[in-house]
């Protein structure tokens, strides 16, 4: 049998069987524990293809690419002058197809929209909920969109294959040629709109796919929508199993991740060096495919908008910035060219190796550039040309300190959040900004960057195989419903070794198919005691699961409104989870410390936005992570006092170590993209900065201006462009 017909019949049986572990490397010994086996051989969490040549490759520094919506300047000599006087580059072509000659000649790296077409990842009809309604109380309904079906299935994968095999041939002898996006905006759904529907009609598949998950027999595959959850939310805990949701969900999802896949590596055959990804992800979310864990994966380049903290989980997942990950920039009138310049420096300091900008009305007048690109070309030039080369190949810093992911949680938390709605849970939209999960890992952002610490999250797939790595200290587990027992164990393993170990409230009252526990799988680690008989009276208001009626609130302009519409008891300020349980409760376990605070962290997002925020907010979460209050690595002050909103990123390559300091304000996106900075002004400040310990060769990375050694050194700052500076070690 060829090579090709072995391909075809070995991907027709993985999309129709049920994902066996593949390839020519020789299996690891099974663990023992069913959940471990599955994430161990299970194909949906095999990555692809990491060559970090390939990935750096020609993309070797921070790239501006306008996508041309509105380039009314056109693609001459004109439009090449533009790039070139105003930082502009980089490019892109479209579904194969572009000025390559222009790009060239002017020397401008693209990526390519649209490998894969469109209609496929990107359903048809997808801006539209309206078109999907009839599809969204129907669980055996089969994915499709505005122009007909199309299911996830080996004859659609061929389809789309090959149209990614026409559109790379037509670029990959450019040597402009950077990055391959398969589509935007995609989503085995319609962005991540809640449609309980199945990828295909491989029923006999999805059934042994459970018997994999479950390492066993499986209960009968059930096909239900979330009115299945609805119906149980006035039970007692113990009542309470949304698995035959969840698993069709996670299944979904695996079929996603699976499917991407194999374009990704099937571009990577077509052109072995030019990464392979997607633009225009979306939060993370139980809908639409959006597991990071399993996503982060299977692609090598993505565009991200910064939703539901999704910029830093692929930050994380994406290890020394191995591949390029960008996001989107729309210019806002209002918010002014002050916005585009923070955002420009805000995601290049946290690792964004460039943006696509959007062209619209507000770019040119005619052919003529308008004044706001006069303002912000010194940005680009200086990213582009200046600043972005130093950054290629450097690693990410943290502090210590894990913020945990475990997407089956995110997935409980949905199930628990939608009770107000009732039976409208089918218009619910934007959990980023409403979800629990989404909230509460926010605020520990926040928390943690407002302290002077950072952080990076760790997948749940990956705890299970290798524990947590010993570079952290501190794990952090945000509202995290729905633990395994493996997770349970390792989670307990790190804490006997040394480690620090936070919840916040309801910590493993699930399992990881979405099914109450009787007692939390943490319970004897923190100390704590429940039983089925909680309920959701036991909880914050005492009306709901959750701290706030997300229908009530659903469009709410300022988190007080959101939060006023349960009311809680307060401790310090931030809402009693369990009405029953005490708060801060810490326990030595082996030579760890184990924590269960019994609060939920969200209003630290409704103090933050009303410039309340204290020290006192932030020790109650972090009195074990820095018990002093001092930021670990660098403490900034303006007159004495750490300055609000404050963050400080820190990279390392060769022998220096990179340091930002800038304004944390909050990014209203939106999940087509768009937003900006919130509450972003502009005043002159002198910053002191104490470093933990003496450096040599300290530089102003912005005026080249050479600082010397110690470790007290002092810069100006305005608010939208950041404090940049280096230095090597004694």
């Amino acid at each position: 049998m060829s090579r090709t017909a072995m391909l075809t019949l070995l991907v027709a049986l993985l999309i129709q069987g049920s994902f066996p572990a593949v390839g020519g490397e020789t299996p690891a010994p099974a663990p023992a524990d069913a959940y471990a086996r599955y994430i161990e051989t299970a194909s949906e969490f095999r990555p692809v293809s990491r060559d970090p040549k390939v990935l750096a490759g020609r993309w070797n520094t921070w790239l501006y690419m306008p996508w041309r919506y509105r380039w009314s300047i056109g693609t001459g000599d004109a439009g090449g002058r533009f790039c070139r006087d105003y930082g502009i580059n980089g490019g892109f072509t479209d579904h194969g197809e572009g000025p390559l000659d222009w790009l060239a000649r002017w020397e401008l790296p693209f990526y390519n929209d649209h490998t894969a077409g469109k209609g496929d990842l990107y359903l048809r009809g997808a801006e539209k909920k309206a078109n999907f309604q009839a599809y969204q109380r129907d669980p055996r309904a089969v994915r499709q969109g505005a122009d007909g079906p199309r299911p996830l299935d080996s004859d659609r994968l061929r389809q789309v294959r090959d149209r990614v095999t026409t559109n790379i041939t037509r670029l990959r002898t450019s040597p402009q040629r950077v990055a391959y996006a398969l589509d935007d905006e995609i989503s085995w759904g319609a962005l991540v709109t809640p449609l309980p529907w199945r990828l295909n009609d491989g029923d006999a598949t999805y059934q042994r796919w459970l018997d994999t998950y479950y390492g066993g027999k499986a209960p009968k595959a059930e096909y239900v929508t979330p009115d299945f959850v609805l119906d149980q939310l006035n039970r007692p805990l113990g009542q309470l199993d949304f698995s035959p949701l969840l698993d069709r969900l996670t299944y979904n999802d695996s079929t996603w991740a699976y499917f991407l896949g194999e374009l990704v590596e099937h571009a990577n055959r077509t052109d072995p060096t030019t990464p392979c990804g997607f633009v225009g992800g979306q939060s993370p979310s139980i809908w639409g495919g959006y597991d990071y864990a399993k996503l982060s994966k299977k692609i090598q380049f993505i565009e991200a908008y910064d939703l539901g903290s999704a910029q830093e989980i692929l930050r994380s997942f994406n290890p020394g910035n191995a591949w390029p990950q960008v996001t989107t920039h729309f210019h806002n009138e209002k918010l002014g060219t002050d916005n585009d310049i923070w955002q420009s420096w805000y995601y290049f300091a946290h690792g964004n190796r460039g943006m696509i900008g959007w062209v619209d009305e507000s770019w040119f007048n005619g052919t003529t550039p308008r004044p706001w690109l006069d303002r912000y070309k010194a940005t680009l030039r200086e990213l582009g040309s200046v600043q972005g080369p130093k950054l290629n190949g450097a690693r990410w810093i943290h502090d210590g300190v894990a913020i945990y992911y475990s997407h089956p949680s995110i997935q409980v938390s949905w199930c628990l959040d939608i009770e107000p709605h009732g039976k409208t849970w089918v218009n619910r939209n934007d959990d980023h900004r409403l979800g629990t999960s989404h909230n509460v890992r926010k605020a520990w952002e926040y928390l943690l960057a407002d302290s002077g610490v950072q952080y990076n999250f760790l997948a749940y797939d990956e705890l299970i195989r290798r524990g947590v790595p010993g570079e952290y200290q501190v794990l952090i587990l945000p509202a995290c419903y729905a633990l395994s027992d493996v997770e349970a164990k390792r989670i307990n393993e790190f804490c006997q070794a040394g480690g620090t170990v936070i919840a916040d409230f309801a910590c493993g009252l699930f399992d990881q198919h979405g099914k109450a526990r009787k007692r939390g799988a943490l319970d004897d680690l923190f100390g704590v005691a429940h039983d089925g008989g909680l309920t959701k009276r036991d909880l914050f208001g005492g009306a709901l699961w959750v701290e706030t009626n997300q229908d009530a609130g659903y469009d709410f302009k300022r988190y007080r409104t959101l939060f006023e519409t349960v009311n809680c008891r307060l401790e310090g300020g931030f809402a009693v989870a369990e009405r029953r349980t005490g708060i801060q409760n810490v326990r030595r376990v082996g030579r760890g410390t184990a924590v269960y605070l019994n609060l939920s962290p969200q209003r630290y997002l409704q103090y933050r936005e009303e410039g309340t925020t204290t020290d006192a907010h932030r020790s109650t979460f972090l009195r074990h992570v820095i018990p002093d209050g001092r930021p670990p690595r660098v403490v900034v002050t303006r007159g004495g006092q750490r300055p609000p909103q404050c963050e400080v990123t820190y990279w390392t390559k060769g022998d220096r170590t990179y340091v930002f300091i800038f304004r944390n304000v909050p990014v209203n996106a939106t999940p087509t993209g768009g937003g900006g900075a919130v509450g972003l002004a502009t005043s002159l400040e002198t910053l002191d900065v104490e470093l933990a310990a003496d450096v040599r060769d300290a530089i102003n990375e912005r005026s080249g201006k050479a600082l010397g050694a110690g470790r007290n050194f002092q810069f100006s700052f305005h608010g939208v462009e950041p404090v940049f500076f280096s230095f090597a070690a004694p």
